[in-house]
């Protein structure tokens, strides 16, 4: 195998991907703009705590045209990047090019083989924990093997010749005959932590050491086993849940990696993990209550990172932070909801709700008496007395069943009808910040203008 591509230099394709292009020089990078200008400057970096820490300094790009085409393609992005990745590669692929996957889930190979043919795919599982702490930086903490197989099970020529590449890197490589099953039981332990780490904000030895979770954690085992067997036809172990709790014990001081994810905002792998449990699951009539569980909360707790609605924060001297959408604003109290402005401002349309029922969501600390808006630009604000947002304050949010429109001063915009010379009128309305006394408003002493 003469041109290898790493795609993606994360936590895995950058650890292995540097250890495989220190040895061998015809190793390139297909990477994110960002990562690949960091890169192409600096180079890819590996500080390990168990090992050699170094720098190697590949050739990248972004667009897989502009590098060699390859022999062997080592996929190691996320899981949901697959559809992404898949579309980049298939105008660069050779008669023989082979793909080896080393991520999480379970239907990577079966998605790569209905695009690309059976005959291009060889499975991976990685066995490492590792984490970016920068674009190109990558810290080494534990582990950093890998098993591969053919989805046959045969121990093919380029079989052989992948596991020598990487035992040429310094990586163990290990050849099973059920790639399958292997990928399964880390599946298993998969779902039972990655979740469990983000619900505790914790390390996997405070799921361990809980007497109360290890039922739990059972259950989620017998619960992935179960749609194993029933849509795949792969048997897994009785004592799985054993395996489990077993295997984890070298590793109870780490985070995994959806831990990390949620915590650096980015978007996790529930969905290819207990999210693709419970989706089998109702396909096959499994029940898959733990699992379905698991899935909600993360995506609950995902679901701030990954909205692309303009969002009204609230903060300052609250007990705790707010964040309304568009949605949010339209499911406060009935009684408070505007739904046409005019009536009360007859120059103006739209929907709009009274800033007291924010108010009456907000638990404000002791002493409050003054809130502020201010613009999304923080070029504007207006800073009135709690009793005057209460009675007068409007934020209109939606314009004919749409998001208000920016050129009316939207998404969101505060108006006070009945305030007379003290009104407040801000566009583009981005916080609400609360505090004990006056604070910064950007308006004239006299009489604000509707312009403002």
């Amino acid at each position: 195998m003469k041109e290898i591509l790493i795609v993606g230099a994360g936590s895995v394709g950058g650890y292995f991907g540097a250890h495989l292009a220190r040895k061998h020089s015809n190793v390139s990078f297909l990477l994110r703009p960002k990562t690949q200008a960091a890169v192409a400057q600096h180079g890819l970096t590996i500080r390990s705590a168990i090992g050699e820490s170094f720098t190697v300094r590949p050739q990248s790009a972004s667009n897989p045209q502009d590098l060699p085409q390859s022999d062997l393609i080592i996929l190691g992005v996320k899981a949901y990047d697959l559809p992404e990745v898949m579309d980049q590669i298939e105008p660069v692929l050779k008669s023989d090019t082979t793909i080896l996957t080393l991520q999480n889930g379970v239907t990577i190979e079966d998605t790569l083989k209905m695009r690309f043919g059976r005959e291009r795919v060889v499975g991976g599982v990685a066995f490492i924990y590792s984490k970016i702490v920068e674009p190109g930086v990558i810290d080494h903490f534990k582990k950093g093997l890998v098993t591969i197989g053919e989805l046959m099970g045969l121990e093919t020529p380029r079989l052989l010749q992948v596991q020598a590449l990487f035992k040429e890197a310094g990586i163990p490589c290990f050849l099973t005959e059920d790639i399958r099953k292997t990928k399964w039981e880390k599946m298993c332990w998969n779902c039972v932590f990655n979740p469990l780490t983000v619900l505790m904000n914790d390390h996997v030895a405070k799921a361990l050491d809980a007497p109360e979770l290890q039922p739990v954690i059972a259950t989620i085992v017998r619960e992935v086993a179960a749609v194993a067997m029933a849509a795949h036809r792969v048997p897994l172990d009785g004592n799985m849940p054993e395996k489990v709790v077993k295997w984890s014990q070298e590793l109870r001081d780490i985070h995994t990696s959806m831990y990390d994810d949620w915590k650096a905002g980015r978007p996790t792998e529930i969905d290819e993990l207990n999210g693709y449990i419970v989706q089998r699951g109702q396909e096959f009539g499994v029940p898959t209550p733990m699992n379905e569980m698991l899935t909600a909360l993360i995506k609950g707790m995902m679901s701030q990172h990954v909205c692309n609605e303009p969002v009204l924060n609230v903060e300052g001297a609250v007990q705790q932070s707010l964040r309304f959408s568009r949605k949010h604003l339209s499911q406060l109290a009935l009684e408070h909801q505007i739904s046409d402005v005019g009536r009360v401002m007859p120059s103006m349309r739209g929907t709009g709700v009274k800033v007291k029922a924010i108010l009456d969501a907000a638990t404000l600390q002791p002493g409050v008496d003054h809130v502020t808006f201010y613009s999304q630009d923080r070029k504007y604000s207006a800073c009135v007395t709690l009793e005057q947002a209460r009675n007068f304050g409007i934020l209109l949010y939606e314009l004919d069943g749409s998001e208000f429109p920016s050129e009316r001063g939207g998404p969101f915009r505060l108006v006070t009808p009945g305030l007379g010379d003290l009104c407040a009128n801000v566009k583009q309305v981005g916080r609400m910040v609360f505090s004990q006394g006056l604070a910064q408003d950007t308006r004239p002493l006299e009489a604000c203008s509707e312009d403002r």
